[in-house]
């Protein structure tokens, strides 16, 4: 009986979003794929860029640094010009989401 409780919850979770990106439009139930800004600086050198992530898998398992300051560390930026961000998931099976951060 626990099992089957377990089950069900799991596959809720999952059709309720719960493995989920962030999006300005909402999640579509079978597959996401968006990209959009979260913010601006005065700043108009953008010569470099970085990128972190984070990734989920069945709403379980979660993984990853999408944090700004991580997407500054790999892109080697100081002054932050735009942060963008990039999302995408497949039922509730994976999702993925990106920070951008454009800079110099």
């Amino acid at each position: 009986m626990t099992y089957k409780l377990v089950l069900v919850a799991v596959l809720l979770a999952g059709l309720l979003g719960c493995a989920g990106v962030m999006s300005p439009v909402g999640n579509g139930f079978l597959f996401t794929s968006l990209q959009g800004p979260l913010g601006a600086t005065p700043a108009t050198n953008a010569t470099k860029k970085g990128e972190a992530c984070a990734s989920n898998v069945l709403g379980l398992f979660a993984t990853g640094d999408a944090s700004i300051d991580s997407a500054k560390r790999a892109g080697g930026i100081s002054e932050v010009s735009a942060v963008d961000h990039d999302s995408f998931s497949v039922l509730f099976l994976y999702a993925k989401f990106c920070t951008i951060v454009r800079g110099s």
